[in-house]
């Protein structure tokens, strides 16, 4: 059949590809046969596929390691992990499987890094950078972290906040890292970020606070792009503000020995999905090399903080088309069995699109459908793809005896937390089942049920009632 859904993403896109295939007419997501997860747990549902974070991380790791050795850049690469994407304790534990280090952002990241060290998964040497502006109960936990010897590394973000760890760390040398506050993108409705330290107050701040203090050890400069690491004259020009910067502060504290460069590189949220991580990692190294060598001064040590690239491409929520609708000439809706506002708020909030497949029925004539959720919002919804401005799916028959499931792949990223885990949904809407999938040492699939379906009682008991 010419027009079926199969004939149709293979015109459109390039399918199979990397962790999507079809066997026996349903979609296998990294190797797993969707449809024997939906017969287990039924939907709706979420999916962790935790093998992922690991091959993300080492993905980078080897991208980073290759462009290092092709310009002969002396110095190291840390790999930093940024909770604030997925603060799930199932994604720390494959995270530090990898031996990488640890990104904050509020008070209560350092309770959870506390727990983990009581656990064992990790130690007093990783590296934990806290960046984000810093209320008095987040100093004080950072602050009680390096009394307690761990290797902390508080990224100031604003020019009081040195005062604080001057008061109250009992410590002799505490080491330090300072945010740039960089120009926004154009499209941006203000020029400059409200984050970070601005250029002409670093180098007055070091003098002043830092230079001759023998508490304080500067030894990070954080450079942070909202929208990523990507190829445009806006990210090269602001790096090259930042290693102009690095050299302002290396030319009066020689001390200064790194360069962070979050900001976070991209995930497959299209199957049309054209990104070049070595290109780009190698132009970064590169760049920051010649700018080293041109200006007599040692190359920095490299560190990155990557959330959604670390934990985005392992999750995976997957529905029923529980309905249809003709509402008028042109307008078909397939209603999903929960709503985007409450599991997906990315896809209304910020317009983001994932990758959306059918899970069976590839063998059916494809559609143009608006998606519907069970709101009473107009904005629950989803009616474009990133790589065509309609969605497309198999088409329903009136006494199919097996629904049409559907799923929106690389969600790992913030969904849970914008959407507010295990608390009040939008119109009541239960959060969905939570299913975690791994692999034994022999590769075998194995899957547990993390959290079950939000019953009413839980709701009520948030209500007060």
């Amino acid at each position: 059949m010419h027009n079926s859904y199969q004939s149709l993403i293979e015109q459109s896109v390039n399918f199979p590809q990397e962790g999507f295939e079809l066997i026996n007419n349903t979609l296998h997501f990294n190797g797993i046969n969707l449809m024997d997860v939906i017969q287990q747990y039924k939907t709706p549902l979420k999916i962790s596929y935790l093998p992922k974070i690991t091959e993300q991380i080492q993905k980078a790791r080897r991208i980073f390691h290759v462009a290092m050795a092709k310009a002969d850049y002396k110095a190291q690469y840390y790999y930093c992990y940024c909770t604030k994407s997925s603060h799930f304790e199932f994604v720390l534990e494959e995270v530090l499987k990898n031996q990488v280090h640890i990104e904050t952002s509020s008070a209560f990241d350092i309770q959870i890094i506390k727990e983990l060290y009581s656990r064992g998964l990790l130690n007093k040497d990783t590296y934990i950078i806290c960046n984000g502006y810093k209320r008095q109960l987040y100093k004080q936990y950072i602050t009680e972290l390096i009394n307690e010897g761990f290797n902390v590394i508080p990224v100031l973000d604003s020019l009081n906040e040195i005062d604080y760890y001057q008061k109250n760390v009992k410590k002799d040398k505490v080491r330090l890292g300072i945010r740039i506050s960089v120009e926004e993108e154009p499209s941006f409705p203000f020029y400059t970020s409200r984050l970070g330290i601005r250029g002409s107050d670093i180098i007055p701040l070091v003098k002043d606070k830092i230079l001759n203090n023998p508490k304080f050890e500067l030894n990070l400069l954080h450079f942070f792009i909202n929208t990523g690491i990507k190829d445009t004259l806006y990210y090269w020009n602001e790096l090259n503000k930042c290693l102009q910067i690095y050299k302002s502060i290396k030319e009066i504290y020689p001390q200064l020995s790194a360069l962070n460069i979050g900001g976070g590189m991209p995930i497959r949220t299209s199957l049309n999905f054209d990104y070049d991580y070595e290109y780009m990692v190698e132009e970064i190294i590169s760049q920051i090399k010649i700018f080293c060598e041109d200006n007599e001064i040692p190359e920095p040590d490299i560190f990155t903080e990557f959330g959604s690239f670390t934990v985005g491409e392992s999750g995976a929520a997957i529905y029923s088309i529980i309905d249809q609708k003709q509402q008028n000439d042109r307008e078909k809706w397939y209603f999903i069995d929960s709503s985007f506002i409450t599991t997906l708020p990315d896809t209304w909030g910020i317009n983001q699109k994932f990758i959306l497949l059918a899970i069976n029925h590839w063998d059916r004539p494809a559609i143009p459908v608006n998606l519907g959720g069970l709101t009473c919002d107009s904005m629950d919804f989803y009616n474009t793809e990133a790589h065509i401005n309609q969605v497309y799916l198999p088409e329903i028959y009136p006494n199919d005896k097996e629904p049409l499931y559907i799923g929106f792949f690389h969600t790992g990223a913030y969904q849970e937390s914008l959407s507010g885990y295990g608390g009040i949904q939008h119109c009541l809407i239960p959060a969905p089942k939570h299913v975690l999938i791994d692999r034994d040492e022999n590769g075998k699939i194995k899957t547990k049920l993390f959290a079950k379906e939000q019953s009413y009682k839980s709701m009520m008991k948030i209500l007060g009632y």
